[in-house]
């Protein structure tokens, strides 16, 4: 809370970028990821997105933007993801084909 007692939402940044399961791997073998988390500030969030990438198991990492989300989501995909950011967990959503 504020001086005026309003609520302030935490800030919950989604990064958009492209993983590779394997070293120097071809851009078409990249995987499309977008990642949800509390953070500090920029490099806060994209050290834990790297981190949390790497965690699972991905070596090379593209990050293309980072913006701050301003409310939860619409998107059914992005619900669960959400509240895993908010839970103070990097929730990262791969798009595998």
């Amino acid at each position: 809370m504020n001086d005026n007692d309003e609520f302030l939402e935490p800030t919950v940044y989604v990064i958009v970028g492209r993983v590779w399961a394997e070293e120097g791997g071809r851009p078409d073998a990249a995987i499309p990821v977008h990642a949800l988390l509390k953070a500090a500030d920029d490099d806060d969030a994209v050290r834990k997105t790297l981190e949390a990438l790497s965690g699972q198991g991905y070596v090379e990492a593209e990050l293309d933007q980072i913006g701050v989300l301003e409310g939860e989501p619409d998107e059914p995909l992005y619900e669960e993801a959400y509240q895993d950011a908010l839970a103070g967990n990097v929730a990262v959503v791969a798009f595998n084909s």
